[in-house]
């Protein structure tokens, strides 16, 4: 019994850690796609697509953001209250400026992950969340995603 308890705590395990994988994947897919649309199109053009939730920077794991290295939201398909807002003193759950580690990061690095908990409007539960960005220019694009409890 315990042999077979232990195979499907394993199962479960690596389901969840290949899930996971996946959807850090999805997160990278869809700022690597932002940026070729970027770089093809223009800005405007991209503010314009994420803002009228174009399925090419939206699906069922993530969604594509666009923010000014100040900090202020450009695009946002889901939360259209946020476009043109700055808010980066305010934290996570945990007291986190993430938005500003984002931005120090970007213009450090140019790319990468930053963690954070967060209120996931599909489960209405903070969770863990990561997001992955990558500064092009003036802009940083951003997809994040959720992690669950």
């Amino acid at each position: 019994m315990r042999a077979v308890l232990g195979g499907a705590a394993f199962t479960f395990a690596t389901s969840f850690a290949a899930q996971a994988a996946d959807t850090s994947a999805d997160a990278i897919a869809m700022v690597d796609k932002g940026v070729v649309f970027l770089q093809k199109n223009g800005k405007d053009a991209l503010i314009a697509a994420i803002n009228s939730k174009s399925p090419e920077f939206v699906n069922e794991t993530t969604y594509l953001t666009m923010r000014a290295l100040d900090g202020t939201q450009l695009a946002h398909p889901t939360n259209p209250k946020l476009i043109g807002k700055n808010m980066v003193v305010l934290p996570d759950a945990d007291g986190k400026l993430f938005r500003k580690d984002i931005i120090d990061q970007a213009k450090k690095t140019g790319k990468g992950w930053v963690d954070y908990r967060y209120n996931n409007p599909t489960s209405g539960q903070i969770e863990k969340k990561s997001t992955y960005f990558f500064k092009s220019g003036d802009v940083i694009l951003e997809a994040g995603i959720y992690k669950g409890k």
